[in-house]
C-alpha cells in the first residue's frame, strides 16, 4: 500500500526536463493476438528504463495514469531520442515491430505522444493527502509553505 504523504508539499526539480505523455487506444479489442503482443510492450520499456542508471538515460522516472497511458519524465529531449532510436534497447525493435504489423491496419491500434519542454521554474505542482506521484515521484518533494504556498507562488520560486 502507498504511503501517503498527509501535509501540503510541492514538487521541486532542478534544471530543465521533459515530460513526456504516451499511451495507446485498442479500436479492436477482438483481436486478441495483437493485444496480447502489444500489452506487453510497454512494461518491458519501462521495467529496462527504471533498471538503467538515470545519469545514462536521461530517465528520471514514470507514473501510470491507465493501463494504456503513463507519464515520463526525462532530463531532456535529446536523452528521448536517443532511447528511442537506441537499436540495442527495447524501444526500437518494438516500434519496427508495430509498425510492421500495423502498417496496413492503422485503425485497430492507436498510439500517441505529447513531449513537453519544461524551463528550469517554468511549472508548479502541488500535492495533498497524496502519495508520492508524477513529478514529486521522480523530483523531491517540498513543503508547500511560504514561497511554494500558491500556484502562482511556486511559479516564481
Amino acid at each position: 500500500m502507498a504511503i501517503i504523504n498527509a501535509e501540503r508539499l510541492a514538487a521541486h526539480i532542478d534544471g530543465d526536463f521533459v515530460v513526456f505523455l504516451i499511451g495507446a487506444r485498442i479500436n479492436k479489442w477482438w483481436q486478441v493476438r495483437d493485444l496480447m503482443w502489444f500489452s506487453k510492450t510497454m512494461p518491458k520499456m519501462l521495467k529496462e528504463l527504471s533498471a538503467l542508471p538515470s545519469e545514462e538515460t536521461g530517465f528520471l522516472g514514470y507514473q501510470t495514469l491507465s493501463m494504456l497511458i503513463n507519464v515520463q519524465y526525462w532530463r531532456s529531449f535529446e536523452h528521448l531520442e536517443a532511447y528511442a532510436r537506441s537499436k540495442d534497447r527495447e524501444h526500437f525493435p518494438e516500434w519496427v515491430e508495430f509498425n510492421r504489423r500495423y502498417k496496413n491496419r492503422r485503425g485497430d491500434v492507436g498510439i500517441w505522444h505529447e513531449t513537453y519542454l519544461v524551463k528550469d521554474g517554468a511549472y508548479e505542482a502541488v500535492y495533498s493527502g497524496m502519495p508520492s506521484f508524477g513529478l514529486g515521484k521522480v523530483g523531491e518533494l517540498v513543503p508547500a509553505t511560504g514561497n511554494r504556498e500558491a500556484a502562482r507562488q511556486r511559479l516564481s520560486s
